[in-house]
């Protein structure tokens, strides 16, 4: 039986194959500090993405993209601004994704929320 951790790190397996299709680079995964982790380090164009990845068989409980909340977003934001200080990336151009999928095996669906959040863990724009 696949525990949760299994199921994590194979939707993060598909989820970066599936940003890489559309040209995203993957500079790294889990990147993890005390404060918090992010899933997938990007970089799309000139742009420094960090993708939260959620999963959900159905949306019975809600979508994928609903259970990043205020707490969670601060958290991908202490790991991102973790991972750009020890990779030199403090100026770059960043952007904070939420990649949703929703189903299982073929009738897996991908919908990728570009700045989901700031960097206040609030909404974007």
């Amino acid at each position: 039986m696949p525990t949760t951790r299994d199921i994590g790190r194979r939707a993060e397996d598909l989820a970066a194959a599936w940003l890489a299709e559309r040209g995203y680079v993957v500079l790294a995964r889990n990147h993890a500090t005390r404060r918090g982790e992010v899933d997938l380090v990007c970089r799309a164009g000139g742009v420094l993405c960090f993708v939260e990845v959620r999963s959900r068989a159905g949306s019975g409980h809600g979508t994928p993209e609903e259970t990043v909340d205020r707490r969670k977003a601060l958290r991908v934001v202490a790991a991102a601004t973790d991972w750009a200080r020890r990779n030199g990336a403090l100026d770059d151009d960043i952007r904070f994704d939420v990649l949703a999928m929703t189903g299982s095996g073929d009738a897996l669906a991908f919908q990728l929320f570009e700045g989901a959040f700031d960097a206040s863990g609030g909404p974007s724009g």
